[in-house]
This record gives C-alpha cells, sequence and structure tokens, in this order.
C-alpha cells in the first residue's frame, strides 16, 4: 500500500514538475528591420494563444539589438506577433528552443515595384446568380523593401450589382487571414486593408474573394478593371457557359483544361476596363478541382511550398507556383499552367479563412470579426456555439492539418483528402450551431 501511494506520489510531482517546466518555457528571438538591415528596436512583440481566441498572454518589447524574451504560460499552441511602424508581422512560436527571428519591413502608403502578376475570375452560375471567385496574386519588388500599407492597401473594382460573401488574404509567409475589405470612393469600388509585404523569393501577397451578381441565364457584362499594372488578367468559366470579349479588349482562349474555358489578356492597363460578356448557364466541376489539388503539392491554401505560409518543399518546382512568372506567352498550353493549383483548386482559401472566421468568435462575442488592419492574424480560436467540443476538435484539426502542410509532413494527396473530410463536418457542425 506504502509503495502504491509512494509511486503515485511520485508520479503526481513528475507530472507537477513537467507542468512548471512547460509553464516556464521562454520564447526569445530578434526581430531585423530587411529595409535598413539593422536589428528593430523598441518593437512590440506580443505572444497569442492559438485556443483562448487569439487572446494576448505575453508582452515585450525588442531591445537595442533587436531582441526579445516572451515567456509561455503553458503548452497551447501560440503566435508570434511583432509591430513595426503599424503593420503586423508573424510566425508560429518554435519549438524546443529554437529561436523566434522574425523579419520586419519600413511601411510605406504607396511603394514602388508593387504590381499585379495576375487577376484570375472564375465564373459560374447557380440559381439566378453568376457565382465568382477573384483573386490577385501580388507582387512587392520594392528596393530597397518595404511593406505596402494603409486602410488603402490594395483597390479593386467589382461590378456595382456584386454582393461579396467571402474574402480573404495571405501574406508571402503567412497562414490564410480573415481581412476587411472596405468601401472606397465610388459603388464597386473596395480597398483591403491589409499589409503588401516584399516578395519573398517566389512567393507573394494573395487576395482573394468571391462575390455573387443578379443572372437570368442571359447575359451579364463585366467590365473588368485593376488598379495597379496586371500582367495577366484571366478568365475561366465551364463549357457550357459562352464568352465573349468586348471591343477592345485582347482575351485569347488558353486550351489550359479540358474541362474548363480559359481566356487571358495581358499588360492590364490601371483604370481602363477589360470588357467581357457572359451567357449560359453552367457549373465548374468539383472533382477536377480536387483531383487538380492533388497534382500539384502545396502550392496554395495556407502553406504554399512556395507561395505564402509555408516553407520549402523538395516537391517543388521551380515556376509551377503563383510568383514565379507568367511563362510562355499567352496562346501556348502553360500560359497559366503555374495558376492551375488555385483555378482547379477552388475555394480553398476562402473555405479555409470562412471556417477560421466562423470558429474566431469568442464566447460571449458571437458576432466578433477578426481586425485585418495592422493587428491581422490567421484567425483560429475557440469556438462559441452548443457544439463547442466538436467545433473544437475541428478547429485543433485544421490547425494542425495546416501546420502539416507548412513543415512538409504531409503528401498533397493526403491533405486534399483530409481537408475535404473536415470542411464537410464543419459545416454539418456549423448547421446546428
Amino acid at each position: 500500500m506504502k509503495s502504491t501511494h509512494l509511486i503515485l506520489r511520485t508520479l503526481a510531482l513528475s507530472l507537477l514538475a513537467a507542468g512548471v517546466l512547460a509553464q516556464a518555457a521562454t520564447v526569445t528571438g530578434t526581430v531585423t528591420d530587411k529595409t535598413t538591415g539593422k536589428p528593430a528596436v523598441g518593437d512590440v512583440v506580443v505572444l497569442v494563444d492559438v485556443q483562448a481566441g487569439m487572446g494576448e498572454v505575453a508582452h515585450a518589447t525588442t531591445d537595442a539589438n533587436g531582441r526579445f524574451s516572451l515567456k509561455e504560460p503553458g503548452s497551447s499552441p501560440y503566435l508570434v506577433r511583432v509591430t513595426h511602424q503599424g503593420a503586423g508581422y508573424f510566425i508560429a512560436a518554435p519549438q524546443g528552443g529554437a529561436p523566434a527571428d522574425i523579419p520586419v519591413y519600413d511601411v510605406a502608403a504607396k511603394v514602388q515595384g508593387v504590381s499585379i502578376e495576375a487577376d484570375v475570375m472564375e465564373v459560374e452560375s447557380d440559381n439566378g446568380q453568376l457565382k465568382v471567385t477573384e483573386r490577385y496574386f501580388v507582387h512587392n519588388n520594392s528596393s530597397p523593401p518595404m511593406t505596402q500599407w494603409s486602410p488603402h492597401s490594395f483597390g479593386i473594382v467589382l461590378p456595382a450589382e456584386a454582393v461579396v460573401n467571402g474574402v480573404g488574404a495571405q501574406r508571402p509567409t503567412g497562414l490564410p487571414t480573415s481581412v476587411k475589405l472596405d468601401p472606397d470612393g465610388p459603388k464597386g469600388h473596395y480597398s483591403f486593408n491589409f499589409p503588401i509585404q516584399p516578395d519573398e523569393g517566389d512567393k507573394e501577397t494573395l487576395f482573394q474573394l468571391s462575390y455573387d451578381v443578379p443572372y437570368s441565364g442571359g447575359t451579364f457584362t463585366f467590365k473588368s478593371q485593376v488598379l495597379l499594372p496586371a500582367d495577366n488578367v484571366a478568365v475561366i468559366l465551364p463549357k457550357s457557359m459562352t464568352f465573349t470579349a468586348g471591343a477592345g479588349a485582347a482575351f485569347k482562349s488558353v486550351p489550359e483544361d479540358p474541362n474548363v474555358q480559359t481566356f487571358v489578356a495581358k499588360n492590364g492597363t490601371p483604370g481602363k476596363p477589360l470588357e467581357f460578356t457572359i451567357s449560359g448557364n453552367g457549373a465548374i466541376p468539383r472533382e477536377q478541382q480536387g483531383a487538380a489539388a492533388g497534382q500539384q503539392p502545396a502550392a496554395g491554401m495556407g502553406a504554399q511550398d512556395s507561395g505564402g505560409g509555408s516553407q520549402d518543399s523538395s516537391a517543388s518546382t521551380p515556376g509551377t507556383q503563383p510568383g514565379g512568372g507568367i511563362g510562355p506567352p499567352v496562346g501556348g498550353s502553360d500560359a497559366i499552367s503555374k495558376y492551375k493549383w488555385w483555378i482547379m483548386g477552388g475555394l480553398a482559401l476562402l473555405l479555409f479563412a470562412g471556417a477560421a472566421f466562423l470558429l474566431s468568435k469568442p464566447a460571449g462575442a458571437p458576432g466578433a470579426v477578426a481586425d485585418a488592419g495592422a493587428g491581422s492574424y490567421p484567425v483560429f480560436a475557440s469556438p462559441a456555439s452548443k457544439n463547442t467540443a466538436l467545433l473544437n476538435v475541428l478547429k485543433e484539426e485544421l490547425f494542425a492539418l495546416e501546420s502539416e502542410k507548412i513543415s512538409g509532413t504531409i503528401a498533397p494527396e493526403e491533405y486534399v483528402q483530409v481537408k475535404a473530410a473536415l470542411e464537410t463536418v464543419l459545416k454539418r457542425a456549423l448547421k446546428k450551431s
């Protein structure tokens, strides 16, 4: 009996010691201003608890050498956020005492070297509406490197009739983020309040949104317009629909995929509409999207091999991800092949950002929204619904899945299958919330 008590007491003491050690864990690192090449002095650094409504659990200020130290209060997954000149930068808190070194950039409202590599529109019809998913791949090749950030960091123009129902963005080295899309001037003009950081190699900033416009199945004319120089404007639609370019719009058909139609115009001029008309009905086959998503490893959503939010992966090859140059001229079958994961991968980012938003409502605040300004961050948080336990598990699984993708420990095919299953369960759980 005494030996049993001794064992239990020893076990309890061991667990207590382990808990103390876990609580005593420290995150240290250095913040470097890559615009000047010097340590970032006086920047505020925050430890964010992923499992506690993205609550701030520790704070520090960088010293004269750009160094900081943060105490982890527990073993929850954490993010480290540093704010430099109003813009926020994030990394996942390293494990095992690895340094949490964070690069930052000086900020300006307008930066030379920011342009659109591709504006990709995916159009289909559904129940009296045209459903559009639009993605902007945005370069920042500034020299010296600087972040473009203000409440009007990136402006877009949508049809006046458009009803926006999903918005997301992704930094060159970040996870998908729920962001704000604010009206900005004339009807249909909007701005993202989101930083456009300098490219990291071939990693660039991605903006994505989905919107609906009324549609009877007859015709609808888009007057697509970019507000920055755009190398390419692409339109993707089902085979059953008809595309007609407007006067002066030099769209060319690109036989990229036999299941959809692809039309591309080169060298979009800021403020000059590119007109085209859509008629007929149809939907882009989702099974094709899933298949294509598995064909190109980790080239999108949250953890691109060489796109936003990822570490390098040996499975990727240069030029196959967004950001590596458009490739051969329009008319060749490879003209937009490096966007195929995104084009055929469908709503990956929006689905994830939407799920994250729905899971980010802390208890007592069912209408909470993630701020997408200087303090924007990937939104994984505690759910507030009667399905708390299930949603919590789903949230943790989504976070773990994205972490695995970032680290390259999950095969692309397995990632697609697991994510699809999680999204199905998530939708059912949210319907019951």
